[in-house]
């Protein structure tokens, strides 16, 4: 590297050019490999214990969807904790996080080079730097000194990412946490930054307009198809918001009883009616300060509606059974799959509480119109997944890359989700190798845009099914009675769902059971 002075002259200009922090993450990444000939490398920041790769060279694509935690990856977590290069000896047994995920090598990297350089900026870990050969020795030739030179370039170069992303977004502290956030009934977690995963254009300008519509006070009403993450984007706009130290709390609406509707918005005082035992908090007034989340607002009856449109309009409400006025400073977001317009016209909802609730539309995109996301995800969910069954490397095969590439993923994010999970167990009961699976096209098993009829990948479809236009539902008899319970009841339950266009409420009143149980009994199944 003595002999190369050139490329670390680029590198530090770099960090001065007028040039998006991407295109920086990427020419940095291409010195490394013109300097050392590595085989693989990777940027990565640190955020709420994991690495996010930002950058990647010489990596299959789906990594940068991933999430290492870096309490399931040791080397990970040498590096984090080091404070100085990390030089893991070449024959080391300790896990490498890209194993079977560079392209030009299969399977476990048990022989090879690896160095790790952990970012610093302000005496705190931003990030690191890793970098691969296949030589064992490849990378001797370097002294501790030069590659701390690269290791300050890169972590200013990150540094600089991070305080424009910073002064964009107008946050006064530098966000110290990053992950993804799992929505409950009542309080959604404040722990932790949402995250959407993607890159895509179609993302890009999500992200703008929640960035625009957050610093307002402006009620924002989010459409899309199921599954393409309408809580998500909820999330997000609370959490760029001013009010992002005051609650989130989420309300589906499509899972309350009309009989109860009211007072789980509103409250209601000990003696309103049988079972009121005491005085409660509706979700406006736990939501008092932050912001209430009212997903699938199209399925509130229109008595209701009036009631919630008296909140939005003057900011007072009554709970259940009092007659006293409270006041509550409250933001909405609302969240649909229905096209609420058509609804208006029809006289299913009332024109004018679509329209305060319309101030900011937000319209979610569809998986199909995000270009390469859809591999994103998915080496976000197979990370997941991947520690939670107990492998220790995970990745698509080719083919399974363009099954999942032109498939058109009617449940969008949702489906894609539980599609990798279902075929990394398939995968899993398959191998007897846990330290690396291919995920194969025959693993997958995808609905027809219908929702009508099951399309299996490379198999072929029974022609009784086939006739009678349903999936075929099985049960293994090789396992338990409670296993197999669960498995018929998912089959079923996701049958009638596929079938219903993906509407809850249909389902609900096909399988002829209350709206609340059925979303109750899908989170526990895993639909949902």
């Amino acid at each position: 590297m003595k002999n190369t002075p050139k490329e670390l002259t680029q590198l530090a200009l770099d960090l001065t050019q007028g040039i998006s922090s991407q295109d920086r993450f990427d020419r940095l990444l291409s010195v490394i490999k013109s300097l050392f000939g590595c085989d693989s490398s990777a940027l990565l920041a640190f955020r709420d214990q994991h690495f996010s790769p930002l950058a990647i060279n010489g990596l299959y694509e789906e990594v940068l969807g991933r999430q290492f935690h870096i309490d399931e990856h040791p080397r990970l977590e040498a590096i984090a904790r080091a404070g100085d290069i990390v030089r893991f000896p070449h024959d080391s047994d300790l896990p490498d996080p890209y194993d079977g995920l560079i392209p030009s090598h299969q399977g476990n990297l048990h022989v090879h080079a690896c160095i790790g350089l952990p970012l610093i900026a302000n005496e705190s870990l931003i990030g690191a730097l890793t970098i691969d050969g296949f030589d064992p020795h490849q990378f001797d030739q370097f002294s501790d000194d030069e590659l701390r030179v690269i290791s300050a370039l890169a972590a200013a170069s990150l540094h600089t990412a991070l305080l424009m992303e910073r002064l964009e977004s107008q946050v006064v502290n530098m966000p110290t946490s990053q992950g993804t956030t799992n929505f409950q009934a009542g309080k959604l977690p404040q722990t932790g930054k949402v995250e959407m995963i993607g890159k895509s254009k179609a993302m890009e300008e999500l992200r703008n307009h929640i960035q625009a519509v957050a610093a307002t006070e402006l009620t924002v009403l989010v459409t899309g198809e199921t599954g393409v993450g309408k809580e998500l984007i909820a999330a997000s706009i609370h959490q760029a918001s001013h009010r992002n130290q005051q609650p989130l709390v989420y309300l589906n609406c499509a899972a309350l009883p009309e009989s109860v509707a009211e007072s789980e918005l509103f409250g209601h005082v000990k003696g309103a009616f049988t079972g009121a035992i005491s005085d409660r908090k509706g979700k406006f007034e736990m939501a008092d300060g932050g912001t209430l989340f009212l997903d699938e607002v199209g399925e509130l009856p229109l008595a209701l509606q009036a009631k919630l449109l008296r909140v939005l309009q003057y900011g007072d409400l009554q709970r259940v059974g009092d007659d006293s006025v409270l006041k509550v400073n409250t933001r909405i977001v609302a969240a649909t799959n229905r096209l609420l317009h058509e609804e208006v016209k029809e006289g299913k909802f009332r024109a004018d509480l679509y329209h305060r609730l319309s101030v900011f539309p937000i319209m979610a995109p569809p998986l199909r119109e995000r270009e390469n996301d859809i591999l994103l995800l998915a080496g976000f969910f197979m990370e997941r997944c991947k520690s939670k069954l107990g492998i220790q490397s995970m990745r698509l095969s080719h083919d399974a890359v363009v099954q999942l590439s032109t498939y058109s993923w009617p449940g969008n994010v949702r489906e894609l989700e539980h599609a990798i999970n279902r075929a990394s167990v398939v995968a899993r009961a398959e191998s007897n190798d846990l330290d690396f699976i291919e995920l194969q096209p025959q693993h997958f098993a995808f609905y027809a845009e219908s929702g009508e009829e099951p399309v299996l990948a490379s198999t072929s479809t029974d022609t009784s099914t086939e006739q009678h236009g349903k999936s075929p539902i099985s049960v293994d008899t090789s396992i338990g009675l409670k296993d197999a319970t669960n498995h018929f009841q998912y089959q079923f339950i996701d049958d009638c769902y596929q079938r219903n266009n993906q509407n809850w409420a249909a389902t609900a009143r096909e399988l002829e059971l209350d709206a609340g149980n059925l979303h109750r009994l899908a989170k526990r199944l895993g639909l949902k």
